[in-house]
């Protein structure tokens, strides 16, 4: 269950109305590194998580803030968009070139959404919902929300950098004081489930004797050169996790060459490949097992 404030989460003020900074902020609402993405990855993580219920109250709690965000991206877009030229007409008279496209404006503001944002990104492009990840693993998600809001304080810098307006700089820079919080909280949560060591490798569930245990701490290089590079931090030494030692090898095929059966006929191939290599060495086992 939701509850709704009329009053938005903090102040947003646009000094002068900018149409192209509202399609620019359009990418704070519906881009990959935009608000609906956190928003509905913290809230379906919550709805399906299993475990301590402080988790799920964090996320749940996080994920409404976000929808809050939202609105207040929304609003700004709105803001900006007050007092742009919505006849082709206006803009024409002063530039043949149609106001160089209107200024940089996104004409769907006009044509689709009457002048109020929508769940796009910059280039118009609708939200896409594989971006949101909910694993069922809290480390791994854990994880995903620390590159979510790492993304998205990196893009609302970005836009605070493009803007003169104080107004939208002082809505931004609350933005990023709040994806600043939220990086720090996930981080906590991993901390708090044990850190590097505690939840590497995830899933920390299944048992490491199962592993190739030749494999599972070695960095292959796959230089041509056979040049080796053994200074890095993941080339020697203790693993991250505490549970091996790195070290280093150049890269070698260990596997067969593969060899697939013939085409299946009602897949319809071309002749030639019912007879190739794959068809020939069909036959020579078949003839083996006779």
């Amino acid at each position: 269950m939701f509850y709704h404030d009329n009053k938005l989460q903090y102040t947003v003020k646009v000094d002068k109305p900018n149409p192209a900074f509202a399609n620019m902020l359009q990418q704070a609402i519906g881009g990959i590194e935009g608000e609906i993405r956190v928003c509905m990855q913290y809230l379906f993580q919550a709805w399906g998580f299993r475990g301590d219920v402080k988790y799920r109250d964090m996320l749940m709690e996080t994920g409404t803030e976000e929808i809050a965000h939202i609105e207040m991206l929304a609003t700004a877009v709105a803001l900006n968009l007050e007092g742009a030229p919505q006849s082709l007409q206006e803009e024409m008279a002063k530039d043949k070139i149609v106001g160089a496209i209107m200024g940089g404006m996104n004409p769907r503001h006009v044509l689709s959404a009457g002048m109020s944002a929508m769940p796009v990104d910059s280039n118009g492009v609708p939200f896409n919902g594989s971006w949101v990840v909910g694993s069922g693993n809290i480390a791994a998600d854990m994880y995903a929300n620390v590159m979510a809001e790492s993304t998205g304080r990196l893009l609302a810098t970005r836009l605070w950098e493009a803007t003169d307006d104080k107004g939208m700089k002082d809505m931004l820079s609350f933005l990023i004081a709040r994806d600043t919080m939220h990086q720090n909280q996930w981080l906590a949560v991993l901390e708090e489930l044990g850190g590097l060591e505690g939840v590497h490798p995830i899933p920390n569930s299944f048992p490491q004797a199962m592993e190739n245990q030749d494999a599972n701490y070695t960095f292959m290089s796959t230089r041509l050169d056979c040049k080796p590079e053994t200074d890095g931090r993941w080339t020697q030494g203790k693993s991250m996790d505490g549970k091996g030692m790195f070290k280093y090898e150049l890269g070698r095929p260990q596997g067969q060459e593969p060899e697939l059966a013939a085409p299946a006929p009602k897949g319809h191939a071309q002749k030639e490949q019912m007879m190739g290599s794959g068809a020939k060495g069909l036959l020579k086992r078949v003839k083996k097992n006779l």
